[in-house]
């Protein structure tokens, strides 16, 4: 097998072509679900490389199996390559003509490293035992590609499966692992608080359904700082309030949205009825009703500790130890590779992207995100070596 040096030069070689596609991605990006253009790149760029190749998995996905010469296990590795509905003011010479959408969260980033990996891997065909499934996941930003894929078998056979992700939180040059919950759920929330309107100089002939909300927005932050064991994060956000019609009027009626994360899969699940219980005390104390729905969506990111220890021991004798680290902390950011990884072991890692010294710090999902380009070739390199590892034990 080729070794470690032979891996990092060969990416060396390519480095300028991966960059190349990103740039392209990033000029072209498309949301969830409208990958038409990305996908098509995509299978274009694997069509050359001896792959097994499928389209059109959950619309816009793509997967490409690179069977190794000798028969052992399958390792996945995955990309996102959806893009979110921001108009770009980074300045960029190849920032997006897609008039309102841009790549802010590094997709682009993803999707080309993941093509490099394709590309190095598949002239070590001959070395590997063993197999490399490549999937190129549409819509993590929503709705959500992964659970899809899955439904239509991206996983079938996969005995393990490795993602990651660029991070503004680290600098370029750092890697880093993280063990258990990684990242939070990603569910929703709709409340109506229903009162009575009325004139607002006589406030005793109807029921404020704002001052009733307001209630209920500070009810609900008692949750997470009364209930729950604080060393179990939990947050629940109202994002949004509306209702009222002028400004001498009772309301009758405010519609919220809002957001809870949660790492503990047990405590989300009890997440509804403790939410509706403090909505349910508020509102019939005040005089009003409501109505509540609770909208589950993506699980919380769960790593593997044994995949997850085999990436970090990979990753540690191919960048060295100083470059490693351990995040200390989960976000509570969601992320639906967290399907992967409850259907099969796999682990989650960051790939750090900013650089102050060249003024890239904009974190994602900024309309002046952008990143390192170096974080995308170290990318590759970590996915390479990783299934190669993955694939000798």
């Amino acid at each position: 097998m080729k070794n470690d040096s032979w891996i990092r030069q060969r990416i060396k070689d390519l480095g300028p072509k991966i960059i190349e596609m990103r740039r392209y991605l990033h000029q072209h990006p498309e949301p969830g679900f409208q990958e038409y253009n990305t996908a098509k790149f995509v299978s274009e760029k694997l069509a050359g490389l001896g792959v097994e190749m499928k389209t059109g998995i959950a619309k816009t996905g793509v997967a490409a199996i690179l069977r190794g010469a000798n028969p052992g296990k399958m390792v996945a590795l995955r990309a996102d390559m959806d893009a979110l509905t921001i108009t770009e003011k980074t300045g960029l010479p190849f920032a997006s003509v897609n008039s309102g959408v841009m790549h802010a969260c590094g997709h682009d980033a993803h999707t080309s490293a993941l093509l490099g990996a394709a590309m190095v891997l598949s002239e070590l065909r001959q070395e590997l035992a063993g197999s490399v499934k490549f999937i190129f996941q549409p819509a993590e930003e929503g709705p959500g590609g992964a659970k899809p894929m899955i439904e239509e078998g991206v996983l079938d056979g996969v005995d393990a499966i490795i993602g990651a992700h660029v991070w503004q939180d680290y600098p370029v040059g750092k890697v880093a692992v993280r063990y258990g919950a990684a990242m939070a759920c990603l569910d929703s929330i709709d409340i109506s608080i229903i009162g009575k309107g009325c004139h607002g100089a006589a406030p005793h002939q109807g029921v404020d359904a704002i001052a009733v909300a307001s209630q209920v927005v500070a009810a609900l932050q008692t949750i997470a700082s009364r209930e729950i064991n604080p060393v179990k994060p939990v947050v629940v956000t109202v994002g949004t309030i509306t209702g009222g019609y002028a400004y001498n009027i009772i309301a009758d009626e405010v519609a919220m949205k809002g957001t809870v994360r949660a790492l503990d899969p047990d405590l989300r699940q009890s997440m509804p009825e403790r939410i509706e219980r403090v909505i349910r005390g508020v509102t019939s104390g005040m005089r009003a009703d409501y109505t509540f729905s609770y909208h589950f969506g993506y699980p919380p990111t769960i790593n593997n500790d044994e995949i997850t220890a085999a990436v970090e021991k990979t990753l540690t004798r191919v960048f060295g130890a100083e470059r490693m680290l351990r995040m200390p902390d989960p976000s509570m950011g969601g992320e639906d590779m967290a399907y992967f990884l409850e259907k099969i072991p796999g682990t989650y890692f960051f790939v750090g992207s900013s650089n102050p010294e060249k003024g890239i710090t904009s974190p994602g999902h900024k309309s002046t995100f952008d990143i390192d380009e170096e974080a995308i070739t170290i990318m590759t390199e970590a996915m390479v070596c990783s299934a190669i590892d993955f694939l000798r034990v």
